[in-house]
């Protein structure tokens, strides 16, 4: 019998030892935090529960999560399926295949700041294109900085503009992985384009949608750079979401107890919703698929 060789642990000694000061370590003290009373750099109270209840119960922070839900819900509905459907009609090859992927990747090379001040420019009725073609041209009274609705817009706007090339990206290399075979075979049964697309395409793409799902669901769940820059929140509060909702609790307010917390409720959040959706996308097999040339 062979002796159990070890030294392969320390081949991610590395890793570990980085997860443990960014991540392991942090999470820790949030959690001590949580469950005190920081009265000075010297005192503290343990308070148990106290601060989870408070959050809980807080209608503000309820306020705050339904924003979140419906903002990433929209956000899903809509990059999806035009992510998808713009990688469907994309070029395949040649020049016209490599121009598409640049313009598309070029929206995710801005950083998420500077995305917040175009729009904020572009919107304005006074100086930008988007505000000035609402209010004159099309005779619609638009005010992002002023009318909820106009804010919840130019918001979801921004998002679609920014994020929906990383869906275009991942479902174009999800198709172009198909094999040719497919396709052929598919040819020779006779199946309309609807049918390779439900019974091949959409398949074989089960696993990219899975994780265009899940990154953009978390990435919209924790959204704060963006509308803190357009809208700053406003106006009123209509489009305060969480992140910045929690900003405020630990910077503006400095309530170290809640504000930790609530950080813990946000990532058990977050986890939920991400589990969900991987369980739900994952519970079909491909395999049970049917052929491509039924329903043809």
């Amino acid at each position: 019998m062979k002796p159990i060789r070890h030294s392969a642990w320390f081949m991610i000694m590395p890793v570990m030892i980085v997860l443990l000061f960014t991540a392991i370590i942090p999470l820790m003290t949030v959690v001590n935090y949580s469950v005190q009373d920081i009265l000075g750099p010297t005192r503290r109270v343990f308070v148990g529960d106290e601060w989870f209840r408070d959050t809980l119960g807080d209608p503000n922070l309820q306020r705050a999560l339904l924003r979140q839900l419906i903002f990433s819900s929209c956000v899903l509905i809509i990059e999806i399926p035009l992510g998808l459907g713009l990688a469907l009609v994309m070029p395949r090859r040649g020049f016209a295949a490599s121009a598409a992927l640049v313009l598309l990747g070029m929206p995710l090379l801005i950083p998420w700041n500077v995305v917040g001040t175009i729009w904020q420019i572009f919107g304005r009725a006074d100086v930008g294109l988007g505000g000035y073609f609402m209010n004159t041209v099309l005779g619609i009274p638009y005010n992002y900085a002023l009318v909820p609705n106009d804010a919840w817009f130019t918001l979801l706007l921004l998002d679609v503009w920014h994020w929906t090339p990383l869906v275009v990206l991942l479902c174009y290399a999800g198709l172009r992985a198909i094999p040719d075979a497919f396709y052929q075979a598919a040819a020779v049964d006779g199946a309309s384009t609807w049918s390779v697309f439900r019974f091949v395409q959409l398949p074989k793409l089960r696993g990219v949608l899975t994780i265009a799902i899940l990154l953009r669901f978390m990435d919209s769940f924790v959204i704060y750079t963006e509308p803190l820059v357009l809208t700053g929140g406003g106006p009123g509060d209509t489009t305060t979401f969480l992140s910045q909702f929690l900003t405020k609790l630990a910077i503006g307010q400095f309530d170290v107890g809640p504000a930790a917390a609530f950080s813990l409720i946000y990532f058990l959040i977050i986890l939920l919703f991400s589990w969900l959706f991987y369980t739900a996308l994952a519970a079909q097999d491909p395999k049970d698929t049917p052929h491509a040339g039924e329903g043809a």
